[in-house]
Parts: structure tokens; C-alpha cells; sequence
């Protein structure tokens, strides 16, 4: 998709005519800015807002600028905007500090890794620094604002939204997810029904039969198309119109005289028959087929109190370090101006909060820490990367390194770049850069866009292996404690997807979305369950690692390779072992035990 920054003149031409005279100083505009692409405007002010290009209450913009091409999927891109909702409210506005532009230049980085001209995003600094600029700060807010935070304009026709309400948040579906669901198919040709109902033998089928002149069958069409929608690929729904299909397909059922008529099919064979537009009959008897076919998880009627109730809120590293102090450490390297620029971001964030400090030069950012492993020697290294591990908790910062990679989709270059490099020196790597790398690693869950790239490979088997490496280390505790943290984070992310894929109906997974491998998680849960079996008394790590166990296990296919291990090395029997200090550590226990068994 092409990008384009639209530019307009809040002050339809007096700051160009009057500002010498003011000001002392020649100020071509006041800026406002906003993103455009696939023909919908994106700008900053009442909240973040969309609109028909061209169409907001701006008037025309007096400048359109190429700002380069994004091939991020359209979903990528949605949840970004959502993210960034948390800074971007319509109380936060400010006309000087945080305004339209701000939000444009972050939305831009994420987008085509560059940000707006600077003469745009300077220009506050540049109004400000004039005694006049600041004397009439307060009236040219108070005047401005009705213009900036005006409301979207109506719409002769409905532009798409990304907002998403708290209770019931519709699925977004891109062309690759419509590929996936199921829709009805109007049979008319003997040769296609019979086609359909055998690629559902290994699932189950239904089908309609229908006839045009019918008055009661139009009345649960909806309700078909409906449930075929839900049902994704598991049914195959068809629909046969006896006034227009062929004779071959009636020969088949001489029996049925009446529509609507319905049969269900299981595995091939022929399951229910029923007639009548009765709605809600037909769902009761599509969700029995469903229930037959896909019976649910054994582990869906076990009662987990305890670990269901366990956060799974991502465990982060938000401490900020002595700057300067990690700066000095770098020696001539700290002299970078992408390190200067990333510090002076961290400390105005610091100090003001998020709202106040725009992202720095993110590109030229992540180009220093991909040089850094080659610059500073690997016991200075963690400056670098600790650096980063601050930046991540803000989702500006963790959205760009999400998506930070060439085409649609990819790995994030500077952060495998870095896990890489880090997990190649192995355990010889020294303490403060293993430490580090642990909690930059828990830090990058903090942004939804990161968490399919670190369930997938080529960086789940990167971080698998730092993890396990640090877990079955005796030497440092914190090494241990920061593992199992990743741990819990990892462990946590792959059970949410997998609850999205056993509950699909009700939120369909992203075509990006999918668990760990098979052979990643058997590797995290050998290595759980080795420090359940090694550690002899109660602690927050056995907890953190029974927990780990648990969301690894729980719901896992039933014939896979992570049950298969728990059989092997006899899993039960270890969780059973472990000896909780109160009556809630023990139910946990035989909470992951029973999972364990069955």
C-alpha cells in the first residue's frame, strides 16, 4: 500500500503573512498532518480518528507527500492503532507537546520506518522559543482547539473503523481468513454433491434441501448461512434446490417429499434427518454434529481454580538504569548520536510520561544496536541491549521492532539479529549480557504484534534455547528466576492462542496467529520439569514452573508429543512429588497433576 502524508495550514495562511512580525522569527504554517492510505485519512484529535481522504473539516491539505509503501497486512496494522489508543486519547491532545503530528511521525515509523519532516515536528519547539510564542501559549490553545479536536465528519457511506468496543470485539477478517470459512455451497450437479459429501468424510456435512417456490425454507436460510460462517472448515454445508438441480441428486433421496428437509452426515455416514424451519432446532442439531465430530478436550471439564485464576499478564523489566552510567561504560561507542538521541527519549519519558516524549530516530536506533555486537566487546554488550530493553515497555518503540523486516511478513531484524549473536556465545556468554537478554526477551511480550513472531521460527527456537540454558544454571539464581519469567511469559502466550483455536467461533485466529512447535514445547517442559524435579523445597520458582507445566499441558492435543513426554519421563509422578507449603500450593499441585494423568 502507498503511504501518503497529507499536510494542512491551521491557520489558512496568517502564519505565513504575520509570524515575521509577532514573532520575530518565519513560520511557514501551523501544521496538521495525517497518514493516508488504501483512501482512508488517519489523523489525531479527538482520539485517533479515520475518515474518507479528503474529507475532513480541514478543507483541502496544501501539500500531499509521498511518504514511501508498508506491505504490513491490514490486521498488523489495525492492531497497531490500537495500541496506541492507550497515548493517543482525545484528554491528551495538546497543541505543543502532544498533537496531530506527533501521533502522524509515530504512525509513519511503524509504517515506512521514517518519520514526517522535522520542520513539521520542530515547529512547537520553534513557536515556543520566542517570548511571544510563549506569552499567547494559552489563547492560541484555547482557540485552536475546537478546530483540532473537532469530530469526524459524517460519511455519505460507512469508512472502515478499527475501533473495537470492550465487550464484543468483531473479528477482522482479511482475504486470507475468508479463504478459511466455510460458506454455503448451492449444489445443482449430481457429480458436485456427491464431490462435497466425500471431502467431509473425515469430518461431517450437512445438507438442505430447499425449492424455490418454498415459502417456509426462506425463513431459515439466515440461520443457515449463519451457522455455515461459524462453523468454519469443520461441516460442509450444502443447499439443494429441487426445482433446479439435477434428477441424480432426488434419485439418491426418493424418500423426501417435503422441504425444508435436512440431513447431517458424520464421518460419511448418514447422522439425523429432520423437517421443518424450525431455527432453533437446526442449531441445536449442527452444534450436536460439531460436538460428534470435534468432541471437546477432556480437560475442558476438569475444574482448574487455581491455575485458570493465575495472571497472564507478561512479567517486564521496566527499571530504568543510571544513564549516564551505562552511557560512560560504552566508552567512545556512547558517543553514537543514536545512543544520545535514544537516552534524552528515555529520560523526557521518564519525567513527563509517554504523552510528552516522542520516539527518536527508531531506524537509526536499531541500525547502532545491530553494529553493537561488533563495536563493544560481549562484556560491555548489555549497555546496548539494556538500552533497548527500556524502550520496549513503550508499544510506539515495541510496535516498530515488531514489525521492523522487509515484504508483508518476516522476522524482526535487529531483535534476531541480537538473540542470535547472544544465544551463538551460549553459555559463555558473560552474566550481565545473559541477564539482560532475559529481560529484554520478557519485555518484547509487552506488544500484542511481537507475540506470533516469537511463538514461530526461526526466533521461538532462539529464545527456547537462551531460556533453557539460563533455566539449568545453578550458579546464578537470578539467571534462573529472569528464565522462568520468559518461561511464564512464553507459556502463557501459546495457552491464549491455543484457548482462541478451541474457541474459534467466537474469536477466529489471525492467519498469523499459531502455537509453539511440538518439539519447542516438549523442549520447555523437559526442562520445567527437570528443576520440579531437582528443587527440594517450596519457592516462587517451583511455583512459576508449575504454572509453566500446567498452561503447557493444559488442552494439549491429546495424541501429541507433549503428552507423549509426560508419559515417558513420567510427569505425574514429578508434579505429584512437589510439596506445597498451604492448602492453595497443594491444590495447585494436584491441579497440574490431574492434567498431567489424563
Amino acid at each position: 500500500m502507498e503511504v501518503q502524508l497529507y499536510v494542512y495550514d491551521l491557520s489558512n495562511g496568517l502564519a505565513r503573512s504575520m509570524s515575521q512580525g509577532f514573532l520575530g522569527t518565519q513560520i511557514d504554517a501551523i501544521y496538521h498532518t495525517s497518514l493516508v492510505f488504501e483512501g482512508i485519512e488517519y489523523f489525531f484529535g479527538q482520539g485517533i480518528q479515520t475518515t474518507r481522504a479528503g474529507t475532513t473539516h480541514h478543507g483541502k491539505p496544501m501539500e500531499v507527500l509521498p511518504m514511501g509503501r508498508t506491505d504490513l497486512p491490514l490486521e498488523i496494522i489495525l492492531e497497531y492503532l490500537e495500541s496506541l489508543k492507550e497515548i493517543y486519547t482525545a484528554e491528551s491532545y495538546d497543541l505543543f507537546l502532544h498533537n496531530c503530528n506527533n501521533f502522524t511521525n509515530d504512525f509513519a515509523m511503524f509504517l515506512v520506518g521514517k518519520g514526517i519532516p522535522d520542520h513539521i515536528t520542530t515547529l512547537p519547539e520553534t513557536f515556543l522559543s520566542t517570548p511571544f510564542g510563549q506569552m499567547l501559549r494559552p489563547q492560541i490553545e484555547q482557540m485552536m482547539r475546537p478546530i483540532t479536536q473537532a469530530p469526524t465528519p459524517q460519511q455519505a457511506a460507512p469508512v472502515p473503523q478499527y475501533q473495537r468496543t470492550p465487550t464484543a470485539p468483531p473479528a477482522r477478517q482479511t482475504p486470507a481468513m475468508a479463504s478459511n470459512v466455510s460458506k454455503v455451497h448451492n449444489v445443482t450437479a449430481t457429480r458436485e454433491f456427491e464431490r462435497l459429501l466425500q471431502s467431509a468424510k473425515d469430518r461431517c456435512a450437512i445438507v438442505f434441501f430447499t425449492s424455490s417456490t418454498c415459502a417456509p425454507c426462506k425463513l431459515i436460510y439466515q440461520p443457515y448461512d449463519d451457522l455455515a460462517a461459524e462453523a468454519g472448515d469443520k461441516c460442509v454445508f450444502i443447499k439443494v434446490d429441487f426445482n433446479s438441480a439435477e434428477r441424480g441428486i432426488s434419485l439418491k433421496f426418493p424418500h423426501i417429499r417435503a422441504t425444508p428437509t435436512l440431513i447431517t452426515f458424520l464421518h460419511g455416514e448418514k447422522r439425523d434427518e429432520w423437517s421443518g424451519a424450525d431455527a432453533r432446532l437446526l442449531r441445536n442439531n449442527v452444534e450436536l454434529l460439531l460436538n460428534s465430530a470435534y468432541p471437546p478436550h477432556p480437560h475442558l471439564s476438569k475444574s482448574l481454580p487455581l491455575l485458570l485464576k493465575q495472571s497472564q499478564r507478561p512479567i517486564t523489566y521496566a527499571k530504568v538504569p543510571p544513564l549516564q552510567k551505562v552511557v560512560a561504560k560504552m566508552g567512545e561507542v556512547g558517543k553514537d548520536p543514536a545512543v544520545a538521541s535514544i537516552v534524552s527519549y528515555i529520560d523526557t519519558r521518564e519525567r513527563f510520561g509517554p504523552m510528552e516524549a516522542p520516539i527518536t530516530k527508531l531506524p537509526q536506533f536499531a541500525e547502532f544496536l545491530k553494529r553493537s555486537t561488533t563495536i563493544l566487546p560481549p562484556d560491555l554488550l548489555f549497555t546496548a541491549l539494556d538500552l533497548l530493553r527500556v524502550t520496549l515497555t513503550d508499544i510506539r518503540v515495541s510496535g516498530y521492532f515488531a514489525e521492523e523486516h522487509k515484504g508483508a511478513t518476516g522476522t524482526p531484524a535487529t531483535i534476531s539479529h541480537l538473540l542470535n549473536h547472544v544465544n551463538g556465545l551460549g553459555a559463555e556468554a558473560p552474566y550481565a549480557l545473559r541477564l539482560t537478554t532475559l529481560h529484554l526477551a520478557c519485555n518484547l511480550f509487552s506488544s500484542h504484534l511481537f507475540i506470533p513472531h516469537l511463538l514461530s521460527e526461526p526466533l521461538s527456537s532462539v529464545l527456547i534455547s537462551i531460556l533453557t540454558t539460563a533455566l539449568l544454571d545453578d550458579k546464578h539464581p537470578a539467571l534462573k528466576t529472569s528464565a522462568l519469567s520468559l518461561a511464564m511469559n512464553l507459556s502463557s502466550s501459546n495457552h491464549k492462542i491455543r484457548m482462541k483455536a478451541h474457541f474459534a467461533n467466537a474469536a477466529p485466529l489471525l492467519p498469523h496467529e499459531s502455537e509453539l512447535d511440538d518439539s519447542e514445547q516438549v523442549e520447555l517442559l523437559a526442562s520445567l520439569l527437570e528443576i520440579l524435579g531437582t528443587e527440594e523445597e517450596w519457592g516462587e520458582q517451583v511455583k512459576m514452573a508449575l504454572i509453566c507445566v500446567g498452561w503447557l499441558v493444559y488442552c494439549a492435543d491429546v495424541g501429541g508429543e507433549l503428552r507423549d513426554l509426560g508419559r515417558v519421563v513420567d510427569a505425574d509422578g514429578t508434579v505429584g512429588k512437589v510439596k506445597g507449603k498451604g492448602v492453595e500450593d497443594r491444590m495447585l499441585v494436584r491441579e497440574v497433576k490431574g492434567l498431567l494423568e489424563g
